[in-house]
C-alpha cells in the first residue's frame, strides 16, 4: 500500500490521506468517498495528469477535480480564464483523434532540441493548426504517442496498463519510429538497446522430425510450403509425404528421406551429401545444382506418368551416388557429374544425360534407349548387359 494526501483542485482544505492500492477507477472511487465529489481526474502537485496508479509514489500530494481543467489552489485565487491567456502552461494535443492533455515544460525541457519542443518553446512559433476544441492537431500514431509523452513527463517508457515496455518487441519499434520522427534522441538510444537485448539468439541447431511434423499438420494440404534454406541436416524424415515443398538451397545432408513422397519437390541447389532416399517418389522433382555427393537413391522412382519429367540438371549433382534400380524415364541429367555412381539396372530411357560426366559408373543392365548421350563422358564406364545397345554416333566420348 502507498499512502498519499488528496486535495481538491480548486481548493485547500485539509488534507485526505488515503491508502493508494488497485487500478486508477479504484483511486477515483476513494477519492470521490473522501471528498465529496465525483472525482475524475488526479493530478500530481505539479499539474502531471495520473493515468495509472504505478506512478504515484508514497506521500506524493495528489489534487482531484470533477472534469475540469487543473487549477493549481496556491496560485492567488486568478480566474480559471486568466489562466488559458497566453502565458498558460496547459495544452491539449489531439493526435490521431486522440486527445492528450499536458504542459509546454513538459514537451520542452526533457528533450529541448526536439521537434516537439521546437513546435511549442514559442506560442505559435510553428503555426500549429489548431481543432474546433483548440486542441493542437498532430498526425502522428495516439498508441505510439502515450509511451512517448509518458517518457517526457516521467522519464519511464509505461504504457496503459503499467507493464514496461520492455515486453513488447513491436509496440518498442512503432515507439521507436515516433521517438526518430519527434527527435527524441535520449529515447532513440534507449529504445535502440531494448529492441536489440530482446531479440532471440540466432538458433542454427537442425529442425527435428517431431517439429516438421507438427508444422505439416498445422499447414492445409494446399497451401504452398516455403522451407527454402531451412536445416533439416540428420533429421529422420522417412516416409513422410513432402509433395511440392520448397527445399531450395535448403540443408538437408545425412538425412533420412526413404520412402518420402518427395513428388514436384524443389531440391534445386539443395544440400543431400550423405543422404538416404532409398524408394523415394521423385516424381517431377527439381534438383537443378544440388549436391547429393555420397547420397543413396537406391530403387527412387523418377518416373511421371503425367510426363513431368524430373529435372536434375547441374555441374555437380551426384557423384558416387548409388542409384541402382530406380526408375528415371526422361530425367534431365544433363551436364551433372555422375563419376563413380552406381547406376545399375537403371530405367533411363529417353534420359538427357548431354554432358554427363559418367566416367567410372556401373550402368550395367541400364535401359538407354533414346536417352541422349551427346558429348557425354563415358571413360572406364560399365556397359555389360545393357537392355539397349548403346549408339556411338550419339557422340560420347
Amino acid at each position: 500500500f502507498l499512502f498519499t494526501a488528496l486535495f481538491l483542485s480548486l481548493s485547500l482544505p485539509l488534507p485526505q490521506v488515503v491508502a493508494v492500492y488497485g487500478t486508477l477507477s479504484d483511486l477515483l472511487s476513494v477519492a470521490s468517498n473522501k471528498l465529496g465529489i465525483k472525482a475524475t481526474s488526479v493530478y500530481n502537485g505539479k499539474g502531471g495528469l495520473i493515468d495509472d496508479t504505478a506512478l504515484i509514489r508514497d506521500d506524493d500530494v495528489l489534487f482531484v477535480c470533477e472534469g475540469e481543467p487543473f487549477i493549481d489552489p496556491q496560485t492567488d485565487g486568478r480566474a480559471q480564464e486568466e489562466l488559458t491567456g497566453s502565458h498558460t502552461d496547459w495544452l491539449t494535443l489531439n493526435v490521431g483523434g486522440r486527445y492528450f492533455t499536458t504542459t509546454r515544460s513538459t514537451l520542452v525541457n526533457k528533450e529541448p532540441d526536439s521537434m516537439l519542443a521546437h513546435m511549442f518553446k514559442d506560442k505559435d512559433a510553428w503555426g500549429n493548426k489548431q481543432d474546433p476544441r483548440g486542441a493542437f492537431l498532430i498526425d502522428r500514431s495516439p498508441e505510439y504517442f502515450e509511451p512517448i509523452l509518458n517518457y517526457l513527463r516521467h522519464g519511464q517508457l509505461i504504457v496503459n496498463d503499467g507493464i514496461n515496455l520492455l515486453g513488447s518487441t513491436a509496440l518498442f519499434v512503432g515507439v521507436l519510429e515516433e521517438a526518430r520522427f519527434f527527435g527524441i534522441d535520449s529515447l532513440i538510444e534507449h529504445l535502440e538497446v531494448a529492441i536489440k537485448n530482446s531479440q532471440p539468439a540466432e538458433d542454427h541447431s537442425p529442425i527435428s522430425r517431431k517439429e516438421f511434423v507438427r508444422f505439416l499438420l498445422a499447414t492445409p494440404t494446399k497451401s504452398e510450403l516455403r522451407c527454402q534454406g531451412l536445416n533439416f541436416s540428420g533429421a529422420d524424415l522417412s516416409r513422410l509425404d513432402l509433395r511440392y515443398i520448397n527445399f531450395k538451397m535448403a540443408n538437408l545432408s545425412r538425412c533420412n528421406l526413404a520412402h518420402a513422397n518427395l513428388c514436384c519437390a524443389n531440391l534445386e541447389r539443395a544440400d543431400l551429401s550423405g543422404s538416404v532416399l532409398d524408394c523415394a517418389n521423385l516424381q517431377g522433382v527439381k534438383m537443378l545444382c544440388s549436391n547429393a555427393e555420397g547420397a543413396s537413391l537406391k530403387g527412387c522412382n523418377f518416373e511421371d506418368p503425367s510426363g513431368l519429367k524430373a529435372n536434375l540438371e547441374g555441374k555437380k549433382v551426384l557423384p558416387g551416388v548409388d542409384m541402382e534400380g530406380s526408375q528415371m524415364t526422361g530425367i534431365n541429367l544433363r551436364v551433372a557429374t555422375l563419376k563413380n555412381a552406381k547406376l545399375k539396372n537403371c530405367n533411363l530411357r529417353g534420359a538427357t544425360l548431354a554432358g554427363t560426366d559418367l566416367e567410372n559408373c556401373d550402368l550395367s543392365g541400364c535401359d538407354l534407349q533414346e536417352a541422349n548421350l551427346r558429348g557425354s563422358n563415358v571413360k572406364g564406364a560399365i556397359f555389360e548387359e545393357m537392355l539397349t545397345p548403346l549408339h556411338m554416333s550419339q557422340s560420347v566420348r
